[in-house]
């Protein structure tokens, strides 16, 4: 049985701050927490998942899931 190859989709996952909890602003960019890229958003969310339960006592630190594969080929709508 041979396996179909999955498309790579990237996606990176950050972390930082916010200076305002109404808004998405990182209150010091030089301590965005750059956490790493992935080849699918299953990966990318356990991820997040666990960078985001472990900064759960500070109200204003947040990570978020960035689409790459939407930015680097905004034309193709992946759904």
């Amino acid at each position: 049985m041979t396996k179909t190859p999955t498309k790579q989709l990237l996606h990176m996952v950050i972390g930082g701050e916010l200076s305002d909890l109404e808004d998405v602003e990182f209150a010091n960019l030089d301590e965005v927490d750059i956490v790493g890229l992935y080849p699918n958003y299953a990966s990318a969310y356990d991820v997040w998942k666990t960078k985001a339960q472990m900064s759960v006592d500070n109200a204003h630190m947040r990570y978020f899931i960035v689409h790459m594969h939407r930015l680097m080929d905004p034309e193709h709508d992946d759904k």
